[in-house]
């Protein structure tokens, strides 16, 4: 299982929303409050963001993010309007190596999965990063677009009933999310949406996202959408 936090708004640092909030996925790495399937993420991190011309930008580890220097020397000075970043818990067998943490991409989208899925069920592709189940599940998303993204988790969960499919994904302009299986938390402030498996502080503005939903954000305008086999 993992963490994963996601930004649409103005720009900010990643060290704002990743390292310095109380609650962030820098103390998410080694003391979650809400992860339901292990006690600490310390098998990898990984940080995106789109610069200024839209390309996305990757910083990934598969070290414990507490232990990284030279990333919390830097995370100040990198801004950006759309971030997405993730600590990682390895699900067990599978490989820990930088290429298996989130986020992953196809040169155009950053996505995470917070999760775990039998890669049995998933298709075999050479586009896949790594050989970890998260990895070949982005694989998938991306081959079959991301407006596809609610009817792929709902396909992929009826083949694997087991699957946890939190996903967490954005492009710069737009960012999507869905609830399948584990936790997620969104807080809307002036200048953008954040979206988290967990809050990174005590503000009351935080509100849980409903299991088995699809999530959208594109500006200031977010909207929930059940998937399938919600009710």
């Amino acid at each position: 299982m993992c963490r994963h936090l996601g930004w649409l708004g103005a720009p900010r640092s990643v060290a704002s929303l990743m390292l310095d909030p109380p609650q962030g996925l820098l103390v998410q790495s080694y003391a979650p409050r809400r992860q339901k399937h292990g006690l600490m993420n310390a098998d990898g991190w990984g940080a995106g963001f789109f610069d200024g011309s839209g390309v996305p930008r990757r910083w990934r580890s598969d070290k414990p993010l507490w232990g990284d220097a030279s990333f919390a020397s830097v995370a100040p000075v990198l801004s950006s309007g759309c971030v997405v970043t993730a600590v990682r818990s390895a699900t067990i067998g599978m490989p820990i190596e930088p290429s298996a943490s989130a986020p992953f991409t196809d040169g155009r989208w950053l996505l995470s999965h917070n999760g775990v899925v039998d890669r049995a069920i998933l298709p075999l592709t050479a586009a896949a990063e790594s050989a970890v189940d998260s990895a070949v599940l982005a694989a998938m998303i991306f081959a079959r677009g991301m407006d596809m993204l609610g009817d792929t988790i709902v396909e992929v969960a009826a083949l694997d009933p087991n699957a946890r499919l939190n996903i967490l994904a954005a492009n710069g302009s737009r960012m999507v999310a869905t609830t399948w299986g584990d936790t997620l938390s969104m807080l809307r402030q002036p200048d953008g949406v954040v979206l988290a498996s967990e809050p990174y502080d005590d503000d009351p503005g935080w509100s849980d996202i409903p299991d088995r939903h699809l999530v959208t954000v594109t500006g200031a305008d977010v909207e929930l959408t059940p998937l399938k086999g919600s009710v």
